[in-house]
């Protein structure tokens, strides 16, 4: 279908139309090898539009996937070890897409899987405060006191580690299982502030990424974001 140069630049992300015009006035857009001009109209499908002397490729559509991974699989796509990688279960998918920040070997649950770089810095970067939420099952009876000492935060490497929230779920024979919300996610965080307080991690799972929910997911399972999980994601600070 013929648009306006200026048109098909802007939606394959080299300029937005008004920078496009003053590439084409300087000369620097060719058509099936003419240097093109102001108005000219154009094929994306059939001709061959250059700038600066390099063919415009049409840019992949922006994806947004809720991976939910399993314990004993490593967040990446390569592994020198040899271990399971998210690769393995993301091989129907036709388009580049990366983990958006990560979880430890031993932690389970909901991952973001992108292609977007700007959404990916957004939802990882601290300034942006966005809520992760966490179910954890630790060893030993967990009490309000441990509770409340976990919501006042807990030092590690000399630095105070605040949780958003704290909230105890259930007790078991030997067991408690524990909610926990954070803003900030330095590595290993929720494993050594339980140490701290002498209740060590048996198993966690990360329901949450702000709007996101982690919901009927199955170790393995991947389905793609909502429109409005997505806008809710890119509306935060």
């Amino acid at each position: 279908m013929l648009e306006r140069l200026q048109k098909i630049l802007s939606d394959y992300g080299i300029a937005s139309r008004r920078h496009a015009e003053e590439l084409i006035k300087e000369g620097r857009v060719t058509v099936n090898g003419q240097i093109a001009v102001i108005g000219q109209k154009a094929d994306p499908e059939k001709d061959y539009i250059k700038v600066d002397g390099k063919l415009l490729i049409k840019p992949e559509p922006k994806v947004y996937y809720a991976f939910y991974k399993p314990r004993k699989v490593i967040t990446a796509l390569l592994d020198p070890q040899g271990r399971p990688t998210i690769r393995d279960f993301i091989k129907g998918i036709k388009f580049r897409i990366y983990p958006v920040g990560r979880l430890d070997f031993d932690s389970e649950g909901l991952l973001l899987l992108t292609n977007d770089g700007e959404l990916a810095y957004k939802v990882m970067h601290p300034s942006s405060q966005i809520e992760k939420t966490y179910m954890v099952k630790v060893d030993g009876i967990v009490e309000p006191e441990t509770i409340e000492k976990l919501r006042k935060g807990i030092k590690i490497e000399g630095k105070l580690a605040v949780p958003v929230s704290v909230h105890l779920v259930k007790k078991l024979k030997a067991n408690s299982w524990i909610k926990i919300t954070l803003h900030e996610g330095r590595k290993r965080q929720i494993r050594k502030m339980l140490e701290r307080v002498g209740h060590p991690v048996i198993r966690l799972i990360r329901i949450a990424i702000d709007g996101v929910k982690l919901g009927d997911l199955k170790p393995g399972q991947l389905r793609p974001l909502t429109k409005e999980e997505i806008e809710k994601l890119r509306r935060n600070k």
